[in-house]
C-alpha cells in the first residue's frame, strides 16, 4: 500500500511537470502521513537535514564552486584552444576539439550541464560555421558533457559512495580512478562516431581558432602551427587543476572534501592573479552562482533521503530485490535488466535522484548475484551519464539546444549516433569488470 502511494504520487508529480525535487519530497511525505499519520512528519526534518549534514558531501559545493571560478577565469576558452591546438588540424578536427575540451573540463567541474554550458557557448557556433548542421553540432556537444558526471572527480561517485554504505563499502578515491577508464573509452567512442557525421564546406576563412571573438569560420581546421606553445601555456593553469585535485587524493595528501577546497582556492587564485580575468567585483555573482547550483544539488539530496527512508522502513527495496531475484538468478540477464531500469529511469530524473531512489534497489540485487560494488558504481554512473543526453528529460540536450537556439525536437534527431556510441561503453563497463576495476586495483586503491 505504501508503495503504491509512495512511487504512484512521485510518477504523477512529475507527469504534473513538478520539479523533481519536490515531487520526491511531496510523494515522501504524503506517504508518511498514510503510515502513521501527521505525528509521522516530525521526522522530516531530521532526516534532511542529517543527509545533507555529511561531511563526505561537503565535497560538492567545493567543487561547483572550483568549477564556476575556473569559467568565469575564461579557463573553458583556454581549454578549446588548447584541444584545437592538438588535434584540430585533423579531419573533423573540430568535432575531435569538443571531445578532447569537454574531456579536461569534465576533471574540473564534475557536472555534465555545467560542462555543455562552459564549453558549448564557444564550439557549437564555431561547428556551426564550419559545416555541421546545428542538430549535429548541439547534440554532439550535449554527449560529449555527459562525461562531466563520470571523469573524475564526479559528484555522482560521491553520491554513490555515501548511499551504498548502507550495503556495502567502497571508498570515494576507488571510484574516482574506475571513472577514468570508462571516461576515456566514452571519449574515443564518440570520436568514432563523429568520423562519420556530414559535414558542408565552411562559407568564410580566418586565420583565428575556435575560441577567438566573433571569429568567422576558417576554411582549415585548426590554427597556426606556432600557436600550440602558446596554447599550452595559456591553458597550463587550468589543466594543473585536475592534477592537484587527484594527485592530491591518490597521493594521500588529502580527502576528496580537503581537495575540493584546495581546488576552489586554486581557482580563485589563478582566475585572480595569473588570467586576471576575475575582478573583485565579480565575486559575489561567482559565490551566488555555486550557491545557487550547490542547493539545488543538496535540495534533491535531501528531498531524496526522505523517500529513501521511506522506501526502507517499509522493506519496499528489499520487496522488489527479491522479485527480481525470484525472476531469474542469471548474473548476465539482472544485469541487462539493471542496464535497462537505469536508461529508462535516466530518461525522466537527474542522476543525483537517481542514485538515492535506485541504490537501495539494483545495489543488493547485484551484490546478491557477485558483481562488485566498483562495477556497479561505474555501471550505474555510466548508464545515468546516458540518461543526460535521452529524452524526454535530458537536460543536456535542453542546455544545448538553448545554446544552438534550436528545438528540443531537433536536437533529439542528431543524438542517434552519439547514443549508440555511449550505449556501446555501457555494455562494456556492465558486463566486463576489468573495465572499472583494472586502474584502481594497479594503483593499490
Amino acid at each position: 500500500m505504501i508503495g503504491v502511494v509512495l512511487f504512484g504520487a512521485f510518477l504523477v508529480l512529475l507527469m504534473l511537470g513538478v520539479p523533481v525535487a519536490f515531487a520526491l519530497g511531496v510523494s515522501a511525505v504524503c506517504s508518511l502521513v498514510v503510515m502513521g499519520g501527521l505525528g509521522e512528519l516530525s521526522l522530516v526534518p531530521s532526516v534532511f537535514v542529517s543527509s545533507v549534514s555529511s561531511e563526505t558531501l561537503l565535497a560538492i559545493p567545493f567543487f561547483i564552486l572550483a568549477g564556476v571560478i575556473m569559467e568565469y577565469a575564461g579557463i573553458s576558452r583556454r581549454l578549446v584552444d588548447f584541444a584545437h591546438a592538438c588535434v584540430g588540424q585533423r579531419k573533423h578536427g573540430l568535432a575531435i576539439v569538443v571531445i578532447v575540451a569537454a574531456f579536461f573540463f569534465s576533471a574540473i567541474s564534475g557536472s555534465g550541464p555545467a560542462t555543455v554550458a562552459a564549453i558549448g557557448s564557444i564550439l557549437i557556433p564555431a561547428l556551426i560555421r564550419h559545416g555541421y548542421s546545428a542538430r549535429h553540432a548541439s547534440s554532439l556537444m550535449a554527449t560529449a558533457g555527459s562525461m562531466g558526471i563520470i571523469v573524475p572527480p564526479s559528484i555522482a561517485f560521491i553520491i554513490f559512495a555515501v548511499v551504498v554504505s548502507d550495503f556495502s563499502g567502497v571508498s570515494i578515491v576507488r571510484l574516482f580512478v574506475a571513472g577514468v577508464v570508462p571516461g576515456i573509452m566514452l571519449a574515443v567512442a564518440l570520436v568514432i562516431a563523429c568520423l562519420f557525421l556530414p559535414r558542408k564546406a565552411p562559407a568564410t576563412a580566418t586565420s583565428g581558432g575556435p575560441g577567438a571573438a566573433q571569429a568567422p569560420a576558417r576554411t582549415g581546421d585548426g590554427p597556426p602551427k606556432e600557436s600550440f606553445a602558446r596554447a599550452v601555456g595559456k591553458a597550463l593553469p587550468g589543466l594543473l587543476l585536475p592534477v592537484i585535485i587527484l594527485g592530491g587524493i591518490y597521493g594521500g595528501i588529502v580527502t576528496p572534501t580537503e581537495s575540493a577546497v584546495v581546488a576552489a582556492t586554486y581557482a580563485l587564485l589563478v582566475g585572480v592573479l595569473f588570467y586576471r580575468e576575475i575582478k573583485p567585483a565579480q565575486l559575489y555573482r561567482i559565490f551566488t552562482t555555486a550557491a545557487a547550483q550547490s542547493a539545488v544539488v543538496m535540495l534533491i539530496v535531501g528531498a531524496a533521503s526522505v523517500f529513501a527512508y521511506v522506501v526502507t522502513v517499509n522493506d519496499i527495496a528489499a520487496g522488489v530485490s527479491d522479485a527480481l531475484l525470484g525472476l531469474t538468478g542469471n548474473k548476465y540477464l539482472i544485469i541487462l535488466l539493471a542496464v535497462i531500469l537505469l536508461l529508462v529511469v535516466g530518461a525522466f530524473i537527474d542522476a543525483v535522484s537517481a542514485l538515492y531512489l535506485f541504490i537501495p534497489i539494483i545495489a543488493p540485487v547485484l551484490l546478491e548475484v557477485g558483481v562488485d560494488v566498483t562495477t556497479i558504481g561505474v555501471l550505474m554512473v555510466v548508464n545515468l551519464a546516458l540518461g543526460l543526453v535521452t529524452p524526454p528529460v535530458g537536460v543536456n540536450l535542453f542546455v544545448a539546444a538553448g545554446i544552438a537556439r534550436i528545438s528540443l525536437v531537433e536536437v533529439v534527431k542528431g543524438i542517434r549516433p552519439f547514443f549508440v556510441a555511449g550505449l556501446v561503453v555501457v555494455l562494456l563497463v556492465s558486463y566486463v569488470p576489468a573495465l572499472s576495476n583494472w586502474l584502481p586495483d594497479l594503483l593499490g586503491f
